[in-house]
């Protein structure tokens, strides 16, 4: 099932499957934002990640001794959740620990999605509270997929990221599926810009870290833009299907990173791996900002 928020600025459309956005449409200018899923490219939208972020080697991991297997990204993004819509501006989606989840990940927990307009930004915000007698292991992270050209302005090179600080960022090495453990300095244009084109992702996504918190998809050929910020994330992943001249990109503020290449990870050891004691909770998100 869809619902629909909107507010002065925004019509935004979500899905009960995984509570991913499946529309963005500015009020004024009718320009539709997100990536609307053609197959030829990429069926997604905006995936949200849990309880892994990327993959996992041969689809599996150990905890305890005991080998699970967990899909690309985590179960949320194929679970039909639980809905409430708290007003015209909000809503919120849950996903509880089950006996069928257990199968894979052996955790009583409950996932919580937040969505809030605000103006012209999209919140969005993960809630995780563990239910559970001991520690659980988990990271999150945001898969939203932008269309680009932005309103049919310009052509894909046109468009450009740009962060809001000028900072020497870190890229993954990757396999190119898969963590090598090196990072790599990544030169921006005038230490902030990252001009766009269908090249850069020959081999697949390119993950950064120790990035600045910010950054804006522009075109000096339009004046519409799309702006994450992700104060709490560590990673953030660049990315669209390989060697096509596919009209999106995807921007991925991730808590966590892929697996290592060649291993099978214990949960307990797994990198970037949030942890949270019994009882507790996890909040973290980021901001789409519309123009």
């Amino acid at each position: 099932m869809n619902y629909i928020l909107e507010n002065e600025f925004l019509k935004v459309e979500f899905s009960d499957k995984g509570g991913e956005m499946q529309s963005i449409v500015g009020k004024k200018s009718g320009v539709e934002y997100l990536w609307q899923g053609n197959p030829e490219f990429w069926t997604g939208r905006a995936y949200n990640l849990f309880p892994i972020c990327g993959r996992l080697t041969g689809g599996k991991y150990i905890y305890k001794g005991k080998e699970y297997e967990m899909n690309l990204h985590g179960f949320v993004r194929d679970s039909v959740m639980d809905a409430k819509k708290k007003s015209g501006t909000e809503i919120v989606f849950i996903l509880r620990s089950d006996d069928e989840l257990k199968k894979n990940y052996p955790f009583d927990f409950v996932y919580t999605l937040r969505y809030l307009l605000d103006g012209n930004r999209i919140k969005t915000v993960y809630e995780i509270s563990n239910e559970g007698k001991g520690p659980m292991y988990f990271a999150v992270g945001g898969h939203p997929g932008f269309n680009v050209p932005l309103g049919g302005e310009g052509s894909f090179e046109d468009y450009y990221l740009e962060f809001d600080c000028e900072k020497q960022m870190k890229l993954l090495v990757m396999t190119p599926l898969f963590f090598t453990g090196k990072t790599e300095n990544y030169p921006l244009e005038n230490g902030k810009i990252l001009r766009l084109r269908h090249s850069l992702f020959e081999k697949d996504a390119l993950f950064f870290t120790d990035m600045c918190k910010c950054v804006t998809l522009k075109s000096d050929k339009s004046e519409k833009y799309v702006r994450l910020e992700y104060p709490d994330m560590r990673n953030l992943g660049i990315w669209h299907k390989p060697n096509t001249k596919a009209p999106y990109v995807c921007i991925e503020p991730w808590s966590s990173v892929p697996s290592y290449d060649g291993k099978t990870d214990d949960l307990e050891t797994k990198n970037q791996m949030e942890k949270l004691s019994s009882g507790e909770n996890f909040v973290s998100g980021f901001d789409i900002e519309i123009g």
